[in-house]
């Protein structure tokens, strides 16, 4: 007969219930400040600004440093390895300035996709190794919760059984080390928008991955009270000849949602997948006003859809602060609007929040 040995007390529980509330908290999401050095490189490219730590640095820092009311949208903010130990020029730690503003601290903790043999170019998340001991280093240095992304792909022959199941394997293993640990995982299953395909077949692909998901979340005994999800939005590929409503867009993810994903999981915190700002605000604030049922809070962890307008803004120049800092905190606001269903577009959003910001393939 089957049998569960608890490998959590009552009061990991409720330490890791408590934590995924406070992040996903009525109308707050989620700053993926979480790039890459070679992914923020890009970012720095296309404002003609060099890629090196003091430029990231100095990014980092604006976003950080906003005025606190930041606090009412953003629950928590994803770091990258090397930004959760940079510094303030004042010589606070970052994760400090963010945690004094009430904000949580997360990280990064995959080591990128690797291939998986036998497939038509799909991949797995590698980062199993030493997992353990690094969510311990990173709960004694402050982190409160981590981000594991895994990729899948829409093709004719994509996404396989394989690459569906191994993925969904090695997000509950992870999971599961994380909470022995102290950690909320969020759990990132991304399906990308490359391709053609339209709304119904990301739609059934998305059912299909969160149902492996939380089967291999179940099997492994992972808290869910304790867990986030970070889903794809249902959408049509990049492609697509068809263009889709952001109530389209909502009726189909909130279905697909309902369909997979448990009641017990506190928040589902979409990635923005190449949207723009204004699109990626506009398709979580349909689904906050849809009419089906949603027993978890739909908001957001959004990294480009959040960044864009405030990149632009800045420039590398430091004079731009403020007006970065404004970027930022306004779209920040708008998805905290989004969040709750109340926002109301006054079609007015500047050029660089209504380009797209997709990326073929696209890896941190």
């Amino acid at each position: 007969m089957t049998h569960q040995f608890t490998y959590l007390t009552p009061e990991q529980k409720k330490e890791l219930s408590s934590i995924a509330q406070r992040i996903v908290a009525t109308g707050k999401g989620i700053l993926a400040a979480d790039e890459s050095v070679g992914t923020m490189g890009k970012r720095l490219q296309k404002i003609s600004v060099e890629n090196t730590e003091e430029n990231r640095r100095q990014f980092r820092q604006l976003l950080f440093s906003v005025d606190p009311s930041i606090s009412e949208c953003i629950g928590g903010v994803i770091f990258f390895h090397e930004t959760l130990y940079q510094k303030a020029d004042n010589g606070v730690l970052f994760p400090k300035i963010v945690k004094d503003k009430g904000i949580v601290v997360g990280i990064k903790v995959d080591k990128g996709t690797a291939a998986l043999a036998g497939t038509d170019g799909e991949t797995t998340t590698q980062g199993l190794d030493g997992l353990a001991e690094r969510c311990a280093q990173y709960k004694k240095d402050g982190v409160d919760f981590a981000k594991w992304r895994c990729v899948l792909k829409i093709s004719e022959s994509c996404p396989s059984s394989l690459a569906i199941a191994e993925n969904a394997n090695v997000l509950a293993r992870y999971a599961s080390i994380c909470q022995q640990n102290g950690l909320v995982p969020i759990v990132e299953p991304e399906i990308l928008p490359d391709g053609d395909h339209d709304l119904l077949r990301c739609q059934y692909v998305t059912e299909k991955v969160l149902s492996a998901v939380y089967k291999a979340l179940n099997d492994h005994h992972v808290y869910l009270e304790g867990t986030l999800l970070k889903p794809n939005m249902v959408t049509a590929g990049h492609s697509c000849s068809k263009k889709y409503t952001p109530q389209e867009v909502a009726m189909a993810t909130v279905t697909a949602l309902r369909r997979t994903v448990p009641a017990a999981v506190p928040g589902i915190c979409f990635l923005s997948g190449g949207q723009s700002e204004e699109e990626a605000s506009l398709n979580l604030n349909a689904m906050n006003q849809c009419s089906l049922p949603r027993p978890w809070k739909l908001t957001f962890s959004y990294g480009r859809a959040l960044q864009a307008s405030a990149l632009s803004a800045w420039g590398g120049k430091p004079g731009n602060k403020q007006a970065a800092q404004t970027a930022f905190c306004t779209r920040a606001k708008i998805n905290g609007l989004a969040a709750k269903g109340e926002y109301k577009p006054s079609g007015q959003a500047d050029q660089s929040a209504t380009q797209s910001l997709y990326t073929a393939s696209y890896v941190y």
